[in-house]
């Protein structure tokens, strides 16, 4: 019923309430009760409680003493503390004041006696915000120092610790000045401290005086050892400041250069003396003033009776002055006039070019006619151009007419003897077809200006065994012994084009041995290893050697043979662009000797990608799945007939959106990608990879077919692991291609 933490006095007064409920509890009792034993146990209950209460009265009087006692000495503490605020305000120098809940509470002297007129109003209680007035409103304060920025203000309510701050200047009217700040603490008090700052203000005047007298002697000093005479003059014409130099460029007397000498009187000098001369007009010296006041700038050249050059300049000032600059411009006179000179000069100078330009414009009239004679001889080389098209074209039409026909035949003696010779003979004028197709193309790659090249490090025993294998039947069919030495040196070069120049001078030579043989062999020479190919046939007369290179041309009395006269012409170009020379030996009747000479390599590891054609392709089905993507039906067809015929599962699209709709619906990745470049409208064989790829989720070996022999392309092809084979496709390098990149996966 007592909360022991409540006041002592309350805790007495709820005793005594207590008490006195139980005494008249124990009056009502005996008034109600008739028997003498419920008296009894009323009284017996009664005294149990008064018991109980006295002991709990007895522990409070016992605390509350203990509280009186901490409470005297809590009151002897403060009135000791108060006592040593008061002897800190009094030894205080500065004034100082305590406001509590922004009444005064306390301060010293020194607060107090500061304003005479204010001095009445502080007393304990008075309100914070009133001081303010007071002060502000004090007739001791100095209005014209102390500026709205200076005046107090009240400390707002409810600002946080870090705003709890505020300081002012104060300037009394006897040059006294005083900061005032005022600060209120976290328990609502707010203490004013009036600090005396006269000193500082009066030391930092001095040094500002100081440092002003001190610019002003460095700017006077700067002012004087300026290469331009300059004065300055105030609004009525006085002088204010000027340098020496000044005076000494316009000749005029110290005297008249004092502060204060009008600028009228050292105009009326000027003129007087004839100091200055004005290139025979008469000067307008006496108007500067008049020009100036009304705010015109004025812009002189004079020249001294020296020969000195002056340059005088006038401006208005801020103020209502003006400055006066005079330059010394005789060296700038002397080179202007220099400068005439030289443009004269120059002048002369010109006309002579013109007369030589002249001659040259001779020698360049000369020099188109000599122009125009090469332009002709290029039309002519053109119009030879055209006429070397025409009988490619015609020679294009010979054997595809003869393939029409062994077709023809062909289509009538399905399932006849004889069958067999159409088809070798329709094979033969296709293979013609393919190798004037590529003697045409070769020569417009070697013709461009952009020809490119791929020069590697290659063995030279796997090319001639490559070009032994392709012309070994050639040989056969002519009864020519063809033999190649092999060879183990590596050498630099474009393999593609060496190893067609060496077929061509093979060719070349069986064609033109009617009986005998070839023989292809390498000698060492030097830094360099030489192919020769050595035949026993017609020969060569000295004054063919050099035509024999040259398009569609034969040597004279050769009989005429199967080609078109374009592999020695191939040769030549190649071997001009690879730096390789040719050399040729022949003996009319007896035979002849073509070399190439090539540059040696340091031995490395072949790949098999270099040259796909000369892996052996291998012997069994090909129990592969090949997608093909093929725009042209027809090439579709055949392909797919030619895979299907080597044992191959082929899923056939046109396209890279039904090549991924074909894989999408057999739900599996094919082995291996056979894709057209060029494909229908923007589609083309990199982005079908690309997507099968994505939609596989695997890096599926793939193959592009392409006619396009640029650097750049077979370049990113690699980048990519794309390998490239070029049209027309010779089927025993596809098989092995197809062989060596699922191999290469499955490893």
């Amino acid at each position: 019923m007592i909360d022991p933490n409540e006041p002592y006095e309350l805790q007495i007064a709820k005793q005594a309430r207590i008490i006195e409920a139980l005494v008249n509890r124990a009056e009502r009792g005996h008034e109600v009760g008739g028997s003498a034993y419920s008296l009894f146990e009323s009284a017996i209950a009664l005294q149990a409680e008064v018991w109980e209460k006295t002991k709990d009265l007895e522990k409070a009087l016992d605390t509350l003493d203990r509280a009186s006692s901490e409470l005297e000495v809590a009151y002897q503490a403060q009135e000791r503390i108060q006592r040593n605020l008061a002897d800190a305000m009094v030894a205080m120098e500065d004034g100082f004041a305590l406001f509590s809940e922004e009444r005064l509470q306390a301060c010293n002297a020194q607060f107090r006696n500061l304003l005479p007129d204010v001095e009445p109003l502080i007393k304990p209680g008075l309100g914070f915000d009133d001081y303010l007035a007071a002060v502000n409103a004090s007739k001791y304060l100095n209005r014209e120092e102390n500026g709205l920025a200076g005046r107090p203000q009240p400390v707002a309510k409810g600002q946080g610790s870090g705003q709890r701050f505020s300081s002012f200047v104060m300037v009394l009217r006897n040059d006294r000045w005083f900061q005032i700040s005022y600060r209120q603490t976290s328990s609502g008090n707010i203490t004013v401290l009036q600090t005396e700052i006269t000193d500082i203000v009066r030391e930092n005047r001095r040094e500002k005086n100081r440092l002003i007298d001190q610019q002003s002697h460095l700017l006077q000093a700067a002012f004087d050892h300026m290469s331009l005479g300059v004065c300055t003059f105030s609004s009525g014409g006085e002088l204010l400041v000027r340098n020496e130099r000044f005076g000494e460029l316009l000749g005029v007397p110290l005297a008249l250069l004092k502060k204060g000498s009008p600028f009228q009187r050292i105009v009326e000098h000027v003129e007087r003396h004839e100091i200055l001369e004005r290139e025979g007009r008469r000067s307008r010296v006496a108007g500067w003033f008049k020009a100036v006041r009304r705010g015109e700038a004025v812009q002189e050249r004079f020249r001294r009776r020296d020969g000195m050059s002056l340059d005088i300049r006038i401006h208005s000032l801020p103020d209502d002055g003006f400055i006066v600059s005079i330059m010394d411009v005789t060296a700038e006179t002397q080179a202007s006039a220099l400068l005439e000179q030289r443009v004269q000069e120059r002048t002369a100078e010109l006309t002579e070019a013109n007369r030589l330009l002249q001659i040259h414009a001779d020698e360049q009239t000369k020099i188109e006619a000599a122009l125009r004679h090469a332009k002709e001889a290029a039309e002519a080389a053109h119009t030879s151009k055209t006429r070397f098209l025409a009988a490619a074209s015609h020679d294009l039409l010979q054997p595809i007419n003869a393939a029409k026909l062994y077709l023809s035949m062909l289509t009538d003696k399905v399932g006849q003897p004889g069958t067999e010779e159409v088809v070798r003979r329709l094979k033969r004028s296709f293979t013609s077809i393919e190798s004037l197709l590529q003697a045409l193309l070769d020569i417009s790659r070697l013709d461009s200006s952009g020809a490119e090249f791929n020069v590697t490090s290659f063995n030279l025993g796997n090319l001639l065994q490559g070009v032994a294998e392709d012309l070994a039947p050639l040989a056969t069919e002519r009864g020519i012994d063809l033999r190649i030495v092999p060879s183990s040196r590596w050498i630099s070069s474009d393999q593609r084009y060496l190893m067609r120049c060496v077929q061509n001078l093979v060719v070349n030579a069986i064609q033109y041995t009617e009986r005998g043989r070839v023989l292809v062999g390498c000698r060492l020479t030097g830094d360099a290893v030489r192919i020769e190919v050595w035949d026993t046939g017609v020969g060569i007369s000295e004054e063919d050697r050099t035509r024999i290179f040259k398009e569609f041309t034969r040597a004279s009395g050769a009989a005429k043979g199967p080609g078109m006269g374009l592999g020695l012409s191939i040769v030549e170009r190649a071997c001009r662009h690879l730096d390789h020379p040719i050399r040729l030996a022949s003996r009319p009747g007896q035979g002849s000797v073509f070399s190439i000479e090539v540059p040696l390599a340091a031995p490395g590891h072949a790949s098999v990608s270099e040259d796909p054609r000369m892996e052996p392709m291998l012997d069994g089905s090909l129990d592969l799945i090949v997608m093909i993507v093929e725009n042209d039906a027809d090439e579709l067809h055949a392909m797919t007939q030619v895979l299907e015929s080597w044992g191959a599962s082929v899923l056939a699209a046109d396209s890279t959106a039904d090549a991924a709709a074909l894989m999408q619906e057999i739900g599996t990745a094919p082995d291996i990608l056979l894709v057209d470049y060029q494909l229908d409208e923007e589609d083309n064989g990199i982005e079908t990879i690309h997507t099968l790829r994505a939609l596989a989720g695997a890096e599926i070996p793939a193959i592009i077919i392409s006619a396009n022999r640029q650097r750049q392309f077979l370049q990113l092809c690699n980048e990519m692991s794309f390998a490239v084979l070029t049209k027309p496709v010779q089927l025993v390098r596809l098989r092995a291609l197809i062989d060596w990149k699922t191999r290469a996966r499955v490893a």
